[in-house]
């Protein structure tokens, strides 16, 4: 593999490696965009908690975000994520 490519990867990975933000991609994935509130409803979560982990994934190029009115709505960016998410479920590492 190319070093670029090891590196974004692993930036990715750095970057979503939490259960709240795996279920928020899959959510995404499935989706295409859905606000804060409407991403809470779904996973029962705090509006503070999700918010946090959004904006997180935003900034670090992951997410996209669109305002309409009061709501923010959020959808995949970087869809690359999606592509590393499938490789690591059908990749068989056993690293114990």
């Amino acid at each position: 593999m190319e070093h670029d490519k090891i590196e974004k990867a692993a930036f990715i990975l750095k970057t979503i490696a939490h259960p709240v933000r795996l279920r928020i991609l899959e959510l995404l994935d499935c989706t295409n965009r859905l606000s804060v509130s409407e991403i809470c409803s779904k996973l029962n979560c705090e509006q503070s908690l999700t918010s946090h982990h959004l904006s997180n994934m935003k900034l670090k190029g992951i997410l996209s975000s669109q305002r309409e009115g009061k709501n923010i709505y959020y959808s995949l960016k970087e869809k690359s994520v999606v592509n590393i998410i499938s490789c690591l479920e059908d990749c068989d590492c056993n690293m114990g």
